[in-house]
């Protein structure tokens, strides 16, 4: 590995003078990092779907996950307020808290560390101006990973010298949110300043939530070709973990928290939470060296201070990250008749964590139990070649080289002196796409891609305190294949594509009788799905009529996810559902603008039945989730006011938002809140 890596080093600068953005001459680069024209989305060589400010809009200010819930093929769950996670193509069987198996990036920087965890609770989304939906692999410029990928672009462009911003709600079970933003622009310099306070009493008994969230930007373009961008961020998020529940337990009374077994206290008793402090940062420059080429170099470090008291024992892991991106974009050729687009690149991080455990005192820590030091590394380089024929063919050819490696060491009881070592075999991972546009309205697109993701550091040293060097990687190829359907007055638009996801050495969550957690390998898997999402304008934006505009949007996702071979001790789960994939899910939303600047948006969410463990022997039952919000804008310039109220879980479903898998002692359901309120306003400034 060392090896890989000097090799990776020494080609470092080289990679370093030849990747551009070209949005001056070729806007198909603009595709992956921002919103674009009808006729660039119907190109879109993967399934990918783009969330703009205006759609984050007519979902809660608080959570982002009834709008990641919209895009068919995503999952996103909350087991309690500020718990999390995040799948993409049912990767949840690696994620029983945090985001694996996802990259996620801000702007240009990687938030996932080199030891696969992103801890997306930090983030206040609420600041976010876009989410980018990259699902499958992705692996051929955003280094390994089989779910997905998440660009998040956080910062907030003003047209204006002057802006400034306040949000505050409130709502059911304790909820209040205050957001504030303040950006400057000058000349060739723009700021911005966003902070905010979100905190909640939960719906359970102990599932209360407090984030206090503070982030800044500075962009100087100090020469016509050059810009510099810095970016930090820093988050303290504490909330309570009230712990799963058996069944009959959830049926007596949802609320409760879980309580004490023959093999562990309750969650109430050991005070079972989460508590991270997290500052992140990095700086990036981008530079045109000439109207064809361009250079992007970033440098990115994460501090985390993260706490857990747990039912059984009290974890503390302090984790210091940094890392560099650099690529390089030229436009080769840049005729009517033919467009070719060459990129090179890599990344490399590092990521040292120390982990304790201590005995849990009713939420004190006690004695040390264990302590142990693992530093991941991971490297990748990549390169990508686009081929555009006459602006009818698009053909993409990836690939990207990527290094893992980990390093641990126990402090005690052992106290060893040396370092020991893990290194992965190096993966090469080859990625061909191509899209056809048949009519001005019509494309067809397909492609095959290898996925590889490595165990998380999360996941060779779990909560059992022990380090697994015998948990392998997870790999595979997908193939997929779609249309997508784009009228020129962008009336309708339609999106559907099916794929089959082949997966070697799939990670699997197991759990002890006392709550604790550790992963092995499944064997292999089998994914096909299909996916479709449509969009029809029914009236288009006017300035009469009782409805000024009528936008209604639909998706359903169908997978029929399986085990392969998959043995367990004596048990033979072949064949079986995958575990907390729901075979079939479907979402619609409906957008009113009516006179007076009043709007109303509603959404409806539907999720099957969910193999809660891998013999498919309890299932969660399917739900109906219905939310509407409504919010008035009055013009009174240069004030920009909104006053807004909503309703979430309309239909006071009782039903597991975020549900334990293999869970022990039948411990599987964490009820989401019954039928909730909230309202609020904003009010701004411009100049």
């Amino acid at each position: 590995m060392r090896a890989h890596l000097l090799v990776f080093a020494a080609c470092f600068p080289l990679i370093a003078t030849a990747q551009t953005t070209d949005s001056v001459y070729y806007q198909l680069q603009k595709i992956e990092i921002t919103k674009v024209s009808t006729t660039a989305a119907l190109r879109l060589l993967s399934a990918q779907q783009f969330i703009d400010r205006a759609t984050l809009d007519r979902h809660p200010a608080y959570s982002a996950v009834s709008a990641l819930n919209m895009v068919p093929g995503v999952r996103m769950e909350e087991r309690s307020p500020g718990s999390y996670r995040l799948s993409m193509r049912g990767s949840l069987l690696r994620s029983p808290f945090g985001v694996r198996n996802v990259r996620i990036y801000l702007g240009d920087l990687p938030f996932t560390d080199a030891g696969g965890n992103t801890y997306l609770n930090n983030l206040d989304l609420s600041n976010a101006q876009s989410l980018n939906v990259l699902k499958g692999p992705e692996a051929s410029i955003y280094g390994a990973n089989t779910g997905g990928v998440l660009l998040i672009d956080p910062v907030f462009q003003s047209t204006d010298s002057l802006t400034a911003r306040v949000m505050l709600s409130g709502g059911s079970y304790g909820l209040l949110q205050q957001n504030l933003l303040f950006a400057k622009k000058w000349k060739k310099v723009s700021f911005s300043f966003n902070q905010g306070h979100q905190q909640s009493d939960g719906y359970r008994t102990h599932s209360a939530l407090q984030r206090d969230y503070l982030q800044s930007s500075l962009q100087w373009k100090y020469h016509p070709r050059a810009q510099l961008k810095f970016f930090v961020l820093y988050s303290e998020l504490a909330y309570q973990t009230p712990g799963g529940l058996t069944a009959q337990q959830f049926d007596a009374d949802q609320q409760q928290a879980r309580p004490a077994s023959t093999f562990a206290p309750g969650a109430v008793t050991q005070q079972a939470g989460i508590r991270n402090q997290t500052l992140f940062g990095g700086l990036t420059h981008n530079w045109f060296v000439t109207e064809r080429l361009k250079y992007v170099v970033s440098v990115f470090a994460t501090v985390t201070h993260f706490e857990n008291p747990f039912l059984t024992n009290y974890e503390q892991r302090r984790e210091f990250s940094l890392g560099s991106r650099t690529y390089l974009d030229y436009a080769v050729r840049n005729t009517a008749i033919l467009r070719m687009h060459v990129s090179l690149g890599g990344e490399w991080q590092r990521t040292d964590a120390r982990i304790e455990n201590y005995g849990n005192a009713a939420g004190v820590k006690d004695t040390v139990q264990t302590s142990d030091q693992v530093n991941a590394q991971q490297a990748f380089l990549f390169a990508r070649c686009l081929v555009d024929i006459r602006q009818k063919i698009l053909v993409e050819a990836s690939v990207s080289y990527n290094l893992f490696n980990y390093t641990y060491r126990n402090i005690f009881p052992t106290a060893w002196t040396t370092f020991r070592q893990r290194n992965l075999d190096p993966q090469l991972m080859p990625r061909l796409a191509a899209s056809w546009t048949f009519r001005s309205w019509l494309s067809w697109r397909a492609s095959v891609s290898a996925g590889y993701s490595a165990p998380t550091v999360a996941e060779v040293r779990a909560s059992d305190q022990l380090i697994n060097t015998d948990l392998q990687a997870e790999s595979g190829y997908n193939y997929e294949t779609g249309f997508r359907v784009r009228d020129r007055k962008d009336l309708l638009q339609v999106d559907a594509s099916v794929f089959y996801f082949a997966l070697q050495h799939a990670i699997v969550r197991r759990t002890q009788e006392d709550g604790s957690e550790y992963f092995v390998n499944a064997g292999s898997t089998r994914q096909p799905g299909l996916e479709a999402q449509a969009r029809l304008r029914i009236i288009r934006p006017r300035q009469q009529g009782w409805v000024r505009s009528l936008e209604i949007t639909g998706n359903i996702t169908y997978y029929a996810f399986t085990f392969g071979t998959y043995q367990s001790g004596d048990l033979d789960f072949s064949g079986n559902d995958l575990t907390g994939v729901p075979r079939y899910t479907s979402a619609e939303t409906i957008h009113w603008q009516f006179p007076a600047h009043i709007s109303v948006s509603g959404q409806y969410y539907y999720a099957a039945a969910i193999p809660l463990n891998d013999a498919n022997s309890v299932y969660a039952g399917a739900y109906h989730l219905v939310q509407l919000k409504a919010s008035w804008k009055p013009q009174i310039r240069p004030i920009d006011l909104e006053l807004f109220a909503g309703i979430d879980n309309l239909l006071d479903q009782a039903y597991s938002l975020g549900n334990d898998l293999n869970a022990a002692g039948g411990r599987y359901f964490n009820a989401a809140a019954a039928r909730n309120y909230y309202a609020g306003l904003k009010i701004g400034f411009s100049k």
